[in-house]
Parts: structure tokens; C-alpha cells; sequence
């Protein structure tokens, strides 16, 4: 059974024709429904929505191609990166003892990547070798207490530091640091990278690069047995 409104009526030409009058910004409120106008052929009144369409479509334009020139900058900026990456490998792979590979891995991070602090922190012992940047820390000890959510999730943690992991990482230079990356070196230790750029290192960052860093230096000390020697 259909329900007939007597009181209803379709609407004609002249009934949107009059509406439109009455509402002139109506169609900036539906841009899509312009571009599908067919206009006609004249000058007139017709003329003012044609450049509105015109308009529109540069506006989208515009658009694309500020967003296709952030691509090409992202996917320049990240071939670089991926040079960058590759070069340290091939290097940690020419070192000849495991103190040459962690010397390698600092000053490259330091100087092909233009960080301000690189420190490493490793569970083991390396016989006849020290260095400023190289702490030795065993997994139990009570300094590494903070990082125990960092280990048990294995990925790399971009971002800013607390004042205790900044303190056991850098010492008196953990006030400088302002931003930073820990890389996880599996049963190894763990790789910080800091920053005096607070925005250098944010938790949003991809972190691909930086797995396929964490991963090289891993494979690079597992070569040398003294890297798996137990503190006394």
C-alpha cells in the first residue's frame, strides 16, 4: 500500500533554479557536485561557476603536485640513507678484530651520519680495549634496571631519554642530549645514539634503518668469540 502526501510536489527548474538564487555559496559546501555541472556555451551568470570549477580543479592540482614533490624529497632523502647504511656495513665487514668493528661503528655513526653521541654499552668484556664511548655493564646490573621494557621488546626506542638512562649512557653529557635512538644488539648490549636536537629523534620516526644498523653491528661482533665472553 503506498502512502500518497498530497501536500508534496516535485520539484521543477525554476524551483532550483530559485533555491540557488536565494543560496549562491551552496556549492562551496559541495565542490564535488559543481564539477559535475554542464554548462552552457555563453557568457552570463553561467560564467562565474565555470571559473569556480576551473578553480577548483587547480586547487587539487596544486595539491598533487606539493605532495608528489614531498614523496620525491622522502624517497631522495631515504636512496641517501640507504647508501649511507650500506657503506657502514661493507666497513664493519672489512674490520679484522672486534675492537676495530665497535671503532668502525662509532665513527661512522659519528661522521657519515652526523650524530653529536654515540655510545655502547655491551655485557662483555673486550680484551686489551677501551674507550670513552664503550661502557661495559653486565645485563644484571643495577644501572640497567631501566632498560628492562627496552630489552624485552627487542625494537629500537626513538625519542627522549629519562634523566637515569641518560645519566648511565652519556654521564655528564646526558644533560646535552636532547633527543636520542637505542638500537637493541641482541644478547650483546645496546647502541644509543644521541642528539642535541630535540627533534632529531622522535617516537614516529621509521625505524627500518635503523633495525638494518642494529642488525650489521650484531652480525659483525658475533664473528670475534671474545664477544660472547661472560664478566667475571
Amino acid at each position: 500500500m503506498t502512502i500518497e502526501h498530497p501536500h508534496r510536489r516535485e520539484l521543477d527548474p525554476l524551483d532550483v533554479a530559485g533555491f540557488l538564487r536565494r543560496n549562491p555559496d551552496f556549492l562551496s559546501g559541495y565542490p564535488d557536485l559543481a564539477l559535475t555541472l554542464a554548462l552552457p556555451r555563453q557568457q552570463g551568470a553561467s560564467t562565474s561557476l565555470a571559473s569556480y570549477q576551473l578553480e577548483v580543479l587547480r586547487d587539487k592540482t596544486r595539491a598533487l603536485s606539493r605532495r608528489l614533490q614531498e614523496l620525491m624529497a622522502i624517497a631522495q632523502d631515504n636512496e641517501q640513507l640507504m647508501v649511507r647504511v650500506h657503506a657502514f656495513t661493507l666497513s664493519l665487514m672489512r674490520a679484522g678484530t672486534l675492537a676495530d668493528t665497535l671503532s668502525r661503528v662509532v665513527a661512522t655513526l659519528t661522521e657519515d651520519f652526523h650524530t653529536d653521541l654515540v655510545r655502547l654499552c655491551l655485557h662483555h668484556p673486550v680484551t686489551n680495549f677501551q674507550a670513552d664511548w664503550l661502557k661495559i655493564a653486565a645485563r644484571s646490573d643495577p644501572g640497567m634496571r631501566p632498560f628492562d621494557e627496552f630489552f624485552a621488546a627487542g625494537e629500537p626506542l626513538c625519542g627522549r631519554l629519562n634523566p637515569d638512562k641518560l645519566s648511565f649512557l652519556f654521564g655528564q653529557h646526558g644533560d646535552k642530549v636532547k633527543s636520542a635512538v637505542l638500537l637493541p644488539v641482541a644478547e650483546q648490549g645496546l647502541l644509543a645514539i644521541g642528539s642535541h636536537d630535540p627533534n632529531r629523534f622522535h617516537p614516529g620516526m621509521g625505524t627500518i634503518f635503523l633495525k638494518l644498523i642494529s642488525e650489521a653491528v650484531l652480525v659483525a661482533m658475533s664473528r670475534y668469540g671474545e664477544a660472547h665472553a661472560e664478566l667475571p
